[in-house]
């Protein structure tokens, strides 16, 4: 009996697998970080609004508007430098010490103190500017017999804005003035003597007050005058030999 062959079934081919789908790599943003807002710091020396501190020469002119910020007296009072100058007759002089009731600063205080009429015989207010606290200045007021205002100035604005603040703290001894038109007339550090005397010079210039300085020569010239008329009262050697002639001939005449 013949063989039968039989066809091999050809091996069932595994179906392919699906080529694994790629995972789309999403580029990934750098993530933007948000701007920092840039806020404009106000001067630490110009606070209530005041203008940032310039270094002042003499002769410049000031806005007395918003120089130098608030400060307040020794009595608690609040003011500013415009309403010291609209108060004063001719201006004002503000001289710095760095702290009440110290050696230096009573020395200071009361050379302003002995020479306080001649230096305010022109209509300039002298005040005293510290960054003391009102209690501080009352007693170095009271104790030292002062006959002016001190002013307190904690934040140091007006010290800073006149050039007479150290740095990092502290205050220079110094000397500042302005007429009421805002010029400076002076703006130097200086010892406890030569801050009194740059105010004495002031007031003794004719541009500061022509009719202080006028009358002092008036002053002179009348003092002239005086020693002029004395002098041409004294007898002279003649009127005096004439005299005696007479004297002698009246006893002879008796």
């Amino acid at each position: 009996m013949p063989v039968e062959l039989r066809k091999r079934k050809a091996p069932a081919v595994p179906p392919q697998a699906p080529p694994a789908k790629k995972k789309a790599e999403k580029a990934k943003a750098p993530a933007v970080q948000p701007a920092k807002a840039v806020s404009a710091k106000a001067p630490k020396n110009a606070p209530n609004g005041a203008k940032a501190p310039t270094k002042v020469a003499v002769g410049d002119i000031i806005d007395l508007s918003s120089f130098g910020g608030e400060i307040e007296t020794h009595d608690g009072d609040k003011t500013t430098l415009k309403k010291l100058v609209d108060d004063s007759d001719n201006g004002v002089v503000l001289f710095t010490y760095p702290k009440a009731s110290t050696p230096g600063c009573t020395t200071q205080a009361c050379l302003f103190r002995d020479s306080y009429e001649q230096l305010t015989g022109t209509g300039l207010s002298i005040y005293g500017l510290s960054t003391d606290s009102p209690k501080a200045n009352t007693t170095f007021k009271t104790k030292q017999t002062l006959p002016y205002t001190l002013l307190c100035d904690s934040k140091a604005s007006l010290i800073g804005a006149i050039g007479l603040k150290k740095a990092p703290k502290g205050t220079t001894r110094g000397v500042f003035a302005v007429d009421k038109s805002g010029k400076v007339l002076a703006a130097e550090p200086g010892g406890p003597a030569p801050t009194v005397e740059v105010v004495r010079k002031l007031v003794g210039n004719k541009d500061v007050d022509g009719e202080v300085a006028e009358e002092a020569d008036d002053a002179k010239k009348e003092e002239g005058k005086a020693e002029e008329e004395v002098e041409a009262e004294k007898p002279t050697s003649n009127d005096a030999e004439d005299k005696d002639t007479a004297e002698e001939g009246a006893k002879d005449d008796a």
